[in-house]
């Protein structure tokens, strides 16, 4: 009789729980899960914390309800699989707004991701350029072309449309500029529809349209009792073990599988796999992927970070508008990049006493030096540029946390998705039982992240003999 897989993976956010819970789902019964997650905490950027004596989150915020298709995300149908879909919750109030000129304006309907669908509605916020978006006789994007997503816009409606809508919505997101954003892994719905039309607006049109939404259904969810209730589910359903505190410092072919070196350097454990999904981020895989795949290691360890600061001020009863926040633009010149009403966005997180949650976004790619700031200051400085967005002067917050994310937000340049299939080809071609998965391969957030683990982790099944499905 055949002895168990043994499969390791590389990293405890919802990328590696995802894929171990696929793999209990799929792989044949008796197969060995290990989670090794360097850090005390699992879940990664799934953080649920206490401020002033309520949850709230001090990482990801909430996941897409829909797949690009328009179906279920794979972040919901996860949280069904794990009997968590009656917690779903959904914001309670959707309108947000701009920071333009220093007053509040609320986002204008109809744009993709800041991208105008009808340039009318967008002209309050971002007259596009006079001769906008002219017909040229074919299609925007040739096949397998990629570029900047700020590029595209600059030239199809104008600087104004990019610097107050795109940069604004794409920095709430990835923290990091239009004009060096990959259009094909940061908006693929819209990278598709260029390909045929021969308009912006029209390729904006022909996305929207590829994944219809009920009128009045949620676009984003979160669960009752916060993200962390995802991520203590999806441990404990996959029935891994899971190793805590315990950084894998390398990784190494041998004739039947993979060794790691589990430990610090004095005391190293030793550890064989027969299988391993690298879920961690792009630099931490490339240091790991060195010994067995040098090029793949070259090409992964490539891609580029930003820093984030999330700043949580606990209000006692402030005047707030009815939003769920709002989004800065770079050229407002200040230190938040985009704010977050949480009770008053999300009615279940609403209290008696009438304290707030607000938080605050800081830090962009290549201009992080606000991070340096102390707490206090970082704290001091949000409630300052808070009050002025409002046009009121806010009070002192009886509690503040910050969240400091170093090296967080991946930052997909042209080609991405391109480098990203190619070094998989090599990878696969060489070492079929050993799979890359994560937000620095795939995009952001956590439907995209279970999708990537869970796509991982059938890979494997698939190298190691089939599934016992």
């Amino acid at each position: 009789m055949a002895r168990p897989w043994r499969v390791a993976i590389v990293g405890g956010g919802i990328t590696g729980l995802a894929a171990a819970v696929r793999l209990r789902d799929r792989a044949p019964a008796g197969t060995e899960i290990t989670v090794y997650e360097q850090s005390g905490r699992l879940g990664g950027k799934l953080r649920t914390g206490e401020l002033a004596g309520g949850p709230v989150e001090f990482g990801a915020e909430s996941f897409l309800m829909r797949d690009p298709a328009g179906g279920e995300s794979a972040a919901v149908t996860l949280a069904r699989r794990l009997d968590l879909d009656a917690r779903i919750v959904h914001p309670t109030v959707g309108q947000a707004a701009l920071l333009v000129d220093g007053g509040l304006r609320p986002v204008p309907g109809g744009t993709l991701v800041g991208v105008p669908g009808d340039l009318e509605k967008v002209a309050a916020v971002a007259r596009p350029a006079a001769d906008a978006d002219r017909d040229a006789g074919r299609p925007l994007l040739a096949p397998g072309e990629d570029l900047a997503v700020g590029r595209l816009v600059r030239e199809r409606l104008g600087d104004a449309v990019v610097d107050r809508l795109v940069d604004p919505m794409l920095g709430g997101v990835y923290a990091g500029r239009a004009d060096d954003l990959s259009l094909v892994t940061t908006m693929p719905a819209l990278a598709r529809a260029a390909r045929a039309e021969h308009t912006l607006v029209g390729a904006v049109r022909a996305a929207q349209a590829a994944a219809p939404r009920a009128p009045g259904a949620p676009v984003f969810g979160t669960l009752a009792g916060g993200l962390s209730t995802l991520v203590e589910a999806a441990a404990t359903a996959s029935g891994a073990t899971i190793r805590r505190d315990a950084a894998v410092r390398e990784l190494r072919r041998t004739p039947t599988g993979w060794r790691l070196t589990v430990g610090p350097t004095r005391d190293p454990e030793l550890v064989d796999a027969d299988a391993v999904v690298l879920a961690v981020p792009a630099r931490p895989a490339a240091r790991l992927l060195a010994g067995a795949a040098a090029e793949v290691a070259d090409t992964v360890g490539g891609l580029d970070y930003a820093s984030v600061a999330l700043v949580t001020l606990a209000l006692p009863g402030p005047a707030l508008p009815e939003l769920s926040g709002f989004l800065v633009p770079a050229g407002e010149g200040l230190l938040i990049k985009a704010a977050t009403f949480f009770t008053t966005k999300w009615g279940h997180l609403r209290r008696p006493d009438g304290l707030a949650l607000v938080r605050a976004s800081v830090g962009r790619y290549g201009d992080e030096t606000s991070l340096q700031l102390t707490d206090d200051d970082l704290a001091a400085t949000v409630r300052r540029e808070l009050s002025a967005a409002l046009g009121t002067a806010l009070p002192e917050p009886v509690a503040r946390h910050v969240q400091r994310w170093g090296g967080a937000l991946p930052q997909y340049t042209p080609g991405h998705a391109a480098r990203v299939a190619a070094a998989r080809t090599a990878l696969r071609g060489v070492h079929p039982t050993l799979a890359l998965a994560g937000a620095g391969y795939d995009g952001v957030g956590i439907p995209v992240c279970v999708r990537s683990g869970e796509t991982a982790a059938e890979e494997i099944i698939t190298a190691l003999g089939g599934s016992a499905a």
